[in-house]
């Protein structure tokens, strides 16, 4: 009887080492893409973007959860670094610093060759993985980053952005944030304004990737009926395991299920526990969740990793991915189901977003309206209305009061 004491707690040590073994099996041909890491707001922070600062050096860096020997013990094998700008840089230079930041993640490629290529495309991905590099590419946090500008989206477009976030933790003129549905912010757009539809036809038309992660529920549900490719949530829990308004209800993960869509599990504490404190486990918890609600072919992994404070334990950086993929194993995820959630549900969503493009089509050109915008640190050329008649209403009256008096006077 007392031999059973010490060999039970042997045998589940041998068996968590089965399922790691299993898990780097697995992931050393189908290696993880995440879909949100703030490694370049690290940058920008601690260097001011000097990646020739020694400090800066991406196999030494120490202060990050994000560094090269920690992607390649993680199997990170395809990445999308965020292009990341805050709110308060709205209606002022977002456009400028979101050009740094995609900058430095070119820069990244070009510094370290032997880890990083930049890729733009389903394509590029898999063949990154061929040559065991981590494929990079750029996903932009924050509708405010294109200014409401159709133009400014092409463009970025063109420097590499494959998704862009509608919203940050800020509305934007043409679509509304999580921070609605807490009553922190104030609807503007009741999920979509006009603008904001015309900006998902035109994601779809460019084939950019519609996140919808910090959006609102109704802005969720407007741009999954109304877009012709699935969308993601490049960061995303589940609200039904932590009611966080950041998380996805199980309304619109039906939404997910029916359009082919994906969550990308996020592993910020907040949103996985509702606490200071969580651990590996519960983030299984959301990743079975999603699974269970939306089907396999709906997660993904979105660790936000550089963009928190606080990580679960057991999930301290990018290198501790295998352990999660084992937990799933030991769960009785399939290896198809892991497969799929490493890199297989993203892949098939990115070439849909693909096959759906059509750079044929006539781009849209109808630009938001004039008075959607904050005008204090903006030009209107183009706009028909002489600049001298954008004022208030009331003082619009005013004038054309004072102009037909002194008509009659004369």
């Amino acid at each position: 009887m007392w031999t059973s004491w010490w060999l039970w707690p042997l045998v589940a040590i041998c068996t968590a080492d089965q399922f790691r073994d299993e898990a780097e099996r697995i992931m050393q041909d189908t290696p993880v893409i995440d879909g949100h890491n703030d490694l370049p707001w690290q940058l920008l922070n601690l260097f001011n973007n000097q990646l020739q600062d020694e400090r800066a050096n991406l196999t030494t860096l120490a202060q990050t959860h994000t560094n090269i020997p920690k992607l390649k013990a993680g199997f990170v094998g395809g990445q999308f670094w965020s292009a990341y700008v805050p709110c308060d840089t709205q209606d002022k230079d977002a456009v400028r610093r979101t050009l740094e930041q995609i900058d430095v993640i070119h820069r990244m490629c070009q510094m370290y060759p032997e880890t990083f290529v930049c890729v733009t495309n389903s394509t590029g991905i898999r063949q990154a993985f061929q040559e065991g590099r981590v494929a990079s590419l750029v996903g932009v946090e924050g509708g405010h980053s294109i200014d409401s500008s159709l133009g400014v989206l092409r463009a970025l477009y063109h420097l590499g952005m494959r998704y862009l976030t509608l919203t940050h933790n800020c509305n934007t003129p043409w679509a509304d944030n999580w921070l609605v549905d807490t009553g922190d912010d104030k609807a503007q757009s009741q999920g979509l304004s006009p603008f904001g539809e015309t900006v998902v036809k035109e994601m779809n038309r460019l084939g950019i990737m519609i996140d919808l992660a910090h959006v609102s529920v109704a802005t969720m549900k407007a741009a999954l009926q109304l877009s012709k490719a699935p969308v993601i949530f490049s960061h995303s829990s589940a609200y039904s395991l932590c009611a966080h308004r950041r998380n996805v209800p199980d309304d619109v993960l039906q939404l997910v299920k029916q359009t082919g869509s994906l969550v990308m599990v996020n592993f910020y504490n907040d949103y996985v526990s509702c606490k200071s404190e969580a651990n590996l486990s519960q983030v299984a918890d959301h990743l079975d969740y999603v699974k269970n609600v939306a089907g396999a072919e709906a997660v993904g992994f979105g660790g936000d990793y550089d963009g928190v404070t606080r990580v679960p334990s057991g999930l301290e950086d990018v290198s501790k991915y295998p352990d999660l993929v084992a937990e799933l194993l030991r769960r009785q995820w399939t290896e198809a189901e892991v497969r799929g959630l490493l890199a297989g549900n993203l892949l098939r969503v990115f070439e849909a977003v693909e096959q759906a493009s059509d750079h044929t089509q006539t781009p849209e050109e109808e630009p938001i309206s004039l008075d959607k915008l904050e005008a204090s640190c903006r030009t209107n050329y183009g706009y028909s209305e002489a600049p001298s008649l954008h004022c208030q209403p009331g003082s619009l009256l005013v004038s054309l009061t004072l102009l037909l008096l002194s008509l009659c006077l004369q």
